[in-house]
């Protein structure tokens, strides 16, 4: 079986779909903002605050890569620091209250997305699809 491609076709997807981002992100007004912000404020719209450590982990990025993604956003005023009121080691990122008025454009792109890029499939081939797309990262990982 040939199947030398796949992983051309994984990337050639995913260019795709963070270029589609991108351009739903702008129509908007959300300029500055790329695909790998959205990893952050997708975790911090399911928990009010999260440690560095905690961010990092659930996204699956180094703290170095983080802080240059926690610090952009920042700039952008979405996202905020917080030390600890009990160990001033800690800081916390949480949403500002701008970050937060963003959850209801966030949602809409993401499953504008989902919608375009399930086009045309059956709820059967979705479920494998994805079934095989976590096979695939375990095997990889």
């Amino acid at each position: 079986m040939k199947y030398n491609n796949a992983i051309y076709l994984i990337s050639r997807i995913k260019e795709a779909a963070n270029r589609f981002i991108v351009q739903e992100l702008e129509a908007a007004g959300l300029n500055g903002v790329v695909p790998s912000h959205g990893d952050i404020l997708v975790v911090l719209y399911t928990c009010e605050k999260c440690t560095m450590k905690e961010l990092a982990q659930k996204i699956h990025r180094t703290k170095a890569t983080l802080t240059v993604l926690v610090d952009k956003l920042i700039a952008l005023n979405l996202i905020e620091k917080e030390k600890s009121a009990q160990d001033s080691r800690i800081t916390y990122i949480k949403l500002t209250p701008l970050g937060q008025s963003y959850k209801d454009i966030f949602e809409k792109i993401s499953q504008k997305l989902n919608d375009t890029f399930f086009k045309n499939f059956s709820q059967e081939e979705i479920k494998t699809f994805v079934s095989l797309l976590e096979k695939t990262r375990n095997n990889i990982e």
